[in-house]
């Protein structure tokens, strides 16, 4: 089998070295230091204790002790966003669990008949929907059906919070999108209950909220999205002080194949073009705003800010690595230099499974991965000025504080707007989300964020997006 620089090692989880990409972190640390320092800088700078269960004697042993109650565990599932893409894959694995899982709480938008055939088959507590109008034809399905188990129906977002504090639940699992996640799964956590986390905007755009909960109410917080998930299954037995740096692996998008001076030439000459090939994604169909997103690499920039939270490293230490074949999922590197991978299919329900299940591994009737089928593995850097949203990213996530709630609102906004087809050019995305961050640096707060901080600058910078999308299409994109 034919593999590119290094990717044997990674495979293998090799101790042979990994050249690192800073290679100030060569230097040799002394074994005999209490705490092997963490950073590709040499220091441990802008470390912080990790959301997930990971780099600590507390998180080893609590993994330890979860390990030791074997597979016969049963866990009781609320589900917010059952009838999207996260939500009907979580119960795919419901349904080939039964003995581990049971289904409490439902909440979804406003797909009712998606909803009444789940209510009827899982028997929920608790079902809730957008409006009040699905709640009512939700309603008058279920007594149409016969329900003998008519669950509590709710609706808006008193309904997501009843699903997400449904009593019984010990583990929420937050599949819908936007900001609409982070008051459920702040309310949830504050209950003592685990996130298996798949709303990316609880830790991008709440992180400074989140954390300090997590540490205080002594939660677990399990990543359900690929990339976070390899990670996260990669620290599994890490001891505290021995990750030295992440590695993010990306598909690179629907651009990947042409240069910056190509991409920028096409968005000059043909942008209907590259408007149709921004929202079509080389390996896979998803979602139009994630497909954007991996277009312009800001899905990227966004799970490094979602890396920092959940995992404690620095930004100095959060690599990313354009990997088109999604096999290797993403990668941590060790102290000593050793790098350990996760592979797999590009399946969503391997690290939703995992998310629920942790620390236990379930017998799945998954296809298994055939490495020589695959052939070919390669990896590369990514262009940051032919992604200058991996550098806003970067930015906003040194900074702190409100300015990773900026970018996010800023990023959806420009991103909407792009998809709308109003005007705005593919270039345009980057420049808009720049203005948003250079105009919210007066009003920054970095110290004692909270949940009303985060909510405000996300509807400000909504805002600033649509007003600035009038003036500027035709500015210079920033790229210093």
């Amino acid at each position: 089998m034919k593999l590119s620089l290094a990717v044997s090692a990674l495979l293998l989880a090799s101790a042979s070295a990994f050249v690192p990409v800073n290679t100030k972190s060569s230097h040799v640390l002394p074994l005999e230091a209490k705490k092997m320092i963490s950073g590709s800088k040499g220091d441990g700078e802008g470390w912080i204790d990790p959301s997930a269960p990971v780099n600590s004697e507390a998180a080893s042993k609590k993994t330890l002790e979860k390990s030791l109650e074997g597979a016969e565990f049963k866990k009781r599932l609320s589900l917010l966003g059952s009838t999207g893409s996260i939500g009907t894959q979580t119960l795919d694995i419901v349904d080939a669990c039964p003995d581990n899982f049971v289904v409490d709480a439902l909440s979804a938008g406003n797909n009712a008949k998606l909803m009444a055939e789940q209510v009827l088959k899982y028997k929920p507590k608790v079902a809730s929907l957008s409006t009040p109008e699905a709640a009512a034809e939700l309603k008058t399905l279920l007594k149409a059906a016969g329900c003998a188990d008519m669950p509590e129906i709710v609706h808006g977002e008193e309904g997501i919070l009843a699903a997400a504090t449904v009593a019984s639940a010990d583990t929420v699992v937050t599949g819908i999108v936007g900001a609409a996640g982070l008051k459920p799964t702040i309310e949830a956590i504050k209950l003592g209950k685990d996130i298996a986390l798949a709303n990316k905007e609880t830790l991008i755009s709440g992180g400074a909220v989140i954390n300090p909960l997590v540490e205080k109410h002594g939660i677990n917080m399990l990543p359900a999205d690929s990339e976070h998930s390899a990670i996260f299954q990669c620290l599994q037995g890490v001891p505290e002080g021995g990750l030295r740096r992440v590695i993010l692996t990306a598909s690179g998008g629907a651009f990947r194949d042409l240069t910056k001076d190509e991409l920028f030439k096409m968005c000059e000459e043909d942008p209907r073009a590259v408007q149709a090939k921004a929202t079509t994604h080389p390996n896979w169909d998803m979602g139009a705003k994630i497909t954007l997103d991996s277009a312009t690499m800001m899905n990227k920039g966004l799970e490094v800010i979602e890396a920092h939270y959940l995992f404690g490293a620095s930004y100095d230490d959060i690599d990313i690595v354009i990997h088109p074949q999604s096999i290797v999922h993403s990668m941590v590197e060790t102290q000593d230099t050793s790098c350990i991978a996760q592979l797999g299919w590009a399946d969503m329900r391997l690290p939703i499974v995992y998310s629920v299940s942790w620390p236990h591994r379930l017998k799945m009737p998954y296809r298994p991965l055939d490495l020589a089928e695959l052939s070919t593995l390669t990896f590369k850097a990514p262009d940051h000025e032919k992604y200058p949203c991996i550098r806003l990213a970067y930015d906003a996530g040194r900074t702190g504080g409100t300015m990773t709630a900026v970018l996010n609102a800023a990023n959806e906004a420009a991103n909407e707007m792009f998809r709308e087809d109003i005007g705005l050019g593919f270039l345009d995305i980057p420049k808009l989300i720049e203005s948003a961050m250079e105009a919210h640096k007066d009003d920054l707060k970095v110290k004692d964020v909270t949940l009303d901080d985060i909510l405000s600058c996300d509807e400000w910078a909504r805002k600033h997006v649509v007003e600035k999308s009038k003036t500027m299409m035709n500015d210079p994109i920033i790229m210093t």
